[in-house]
């Protein structure tokens, strides 16, 4: 749509729909990191996406429309040559067959920190946040715009944090709206690296849109990788005890290592250099939490939290907090407590879960009892990764058991946040008002040369009167001039004679 010109409000960007309502979305599976031993054939293989894209924006908009391809944790762990020439493939075959507007800078392999910050633009940008309204019922936040030459605070909406915890890593995101200090220069250092300030306005001069966002992202913190290093964790120190003591704990089934973190009587098998660890579940939460405190690698440095790596205060008496991915799968899969977190009450739940016998957690099953989505995976590893989720926002995060504004959820207001839409934002911010201010100047200037073409009309109308006035008063002097002559040429005959 187009902007409404008013500098404080985003470009209102809305999912495109076809002619029945439905989103236009067109998704490719495996990503383009998987060409890295054959670059030349990316562009062919993500042309389908681009004539999806070409069919549904209108052919005279396509020069205008701007594309975008950002790669993201696939791409990010290839050398760096092979990411060039995946890159260079699509900015030399694209342009030939496309008429989008794409430039050398319109593909690139974006960071984890940028990532993260264009998924907290997304959620927010749902939730009418970046909104800079006087409605006094809306909760709102004192900022200290950085780099501002004017000192003075200003108050805007409050922004919500996400947290969000997929199979390998953990990612934190919020807004840091007051100065923050540091409890030394190499903390100083860090904290660059983690904190990203941009502009969220139309305009670069509207620095009341200027926001301070704090992402981390943590690897080996998700919840598949957590239990793989809670299992070799497991397998070191059993293997250690059996050597001390003498011991084949885990080595038979008949004598399995007792493992907390699975439910009760439940079995499992742990595989590591062509050995074999046999598990059986005692369904203790209290206990699993406790085991596994020390991988969060906490350290006693003062504001920092998962890998002793820096983190800015919350001001949890004034903040929100979207839960995502193994937040909302942990706490409504088989818990059914998705949406507004209670820590006493998921305690309960998970507690009554780890000690509930594996037996009656499979019959539940059968009977369906469970997410639509929840497979036998989730079932028995859903004890551990309860334990695991409370442990990171509470001990790894610090966020206090007391803390009521945490919210899971997998969608909001029916759409699925991701960062692309996020980025979208972010990378045309600026070229709404622009469009109207050029717009402006064309208009006010295609006017001042109606203006002035009538008015160069009038100009030579007038010097033309000027001259023809100038050329008649010159030859009337001119005639009188000679009449004068022929007077004094015949008096002076006359004297003559």
């Amino acid at each position: 749509p187009r902007h409404n010109g008013n500098p404080h409000d985003l470009l209102d960007i809305k999912q495109m729909r076809d002619k029945n309502r439905k989103p236009v979305v067109m998704k490719i599976k495996p990503g383009i990191s998987e060409f890295a031993s054959s670059p030349e054939k990316v562009s062919d293989y993500i042309s389908p996406l681009l004539s999806f894209a070409a069919e549904h924006v209108p052919r005279a908009k396509h020069k205008e429309t701007p594309l975008y391809i950002l790669c993201t944790a696939g791409m990010r762990i290839l050398p760096e040559s092979q990411q060039k020439a995946i890159l260079e493939d699509l900015l030399t075959d694209i342009p030939v067959h496309f008429d989008f507007l794409f430039s050398d800078s319109h593909a690139e392999v974006i960071s984890g920190k940028q990532e993260g910050v264009y998924a907290w633009i997304g959620i927010n940008f749902v939730l009418g946040r970046f909104e800079h309204t006087d409605d006094e019922d809306e909760a709102i936040v004192e900022v200290h715009v950085p780099g501002s030459e004017n000192k003075e605070a200003i108050f805007r909406k409050r922004t919500v944090g996400i947290l969000d915890m997929g199979g390998v890593s953990t990612q934190i995101a919020y807004e840091v709206p007051k100065t923050v200090s540091f409890a030394s220069s190499q903390q100083e250092e860090v904290a660059k690296n983690l904190l990203a300030e941009f502009n969220l306005g139309c305009d670069a001069h509207q620095t009341e849109h200027v926001y301070r966002v704090y992402v981390a992202t943590f690897l080996g913190f998700g919840g598949n990788a957590a239990r793989q290093r809670y299992e070799d964790s497991l397998f070191t120190s059993t293997v250690l005890k059996n050597r001390l003591l003498g011991k084949q704990t885990g080595m038979t089934s008949a004598s399995p290592c007792l493992d907390p973190c699975l439910p009760l009587d439940a079995q499992d098998e742990i595989q590591q250099n062509g050995q074999i660890m046999y598990l059986r579940g005692t369904g203790d939460f209290n206990l699993c939490r406790e085991i596994i405190q020390p991988l969060m690698n906490k350290t006693n440095e003062t504001q920092t939290s998962l890998n002793g790596v820096y983190q800015p205060a919350v001001h949890f008496q004034n903040s929100e907090f979207y839960g995502f991915s193994e937040f909302y799968y942990c706490t409504e899969d088989v818990l059914r407590m998705g949406g507004d977190y209670n820590a006493a009450k998921f305690t309960k739940a998970a507690k009554d879960y780890c000690a509930t016998k594996w037996s009656v957690l499979r019959e539940r099953f059968d009977r369906g009892l469970y997410a639509s989505h929840a497979d036998l995976h989730r079932l028995k590893y859903q004890c551990f990764k309860s334990a695991w989720m409370y442990e990171v926002f509470h001990s790894g995060f610090s966020f206090p058991v007391s803390y009521s504004n945490l919210k899971t959820a997998l969608q909001v207001y029916d759409k699925e946040v991701q960062w692309t839409l996020g980025a979208i934002l972010y990378r045309t911010r600026f070229l709404p008002l622009r469009d109207i201010q050029q717009e402006n100047f064309r208009g006010s200037h295609s006017h001042w040369r109606s203006f002035s073409f009538v008015y160069n009309h009038y100009l030579f109308f007038v010097c033309f009167l000027i001259v023809l006035l100038s050329i008649l008063l010159y030859l009337l002097r001119l005639r009188r001039i000679h009449r004068r002559m022929l007077r004094n040429s015949s008096s002076t005959s006359l004297w003559i004679e």
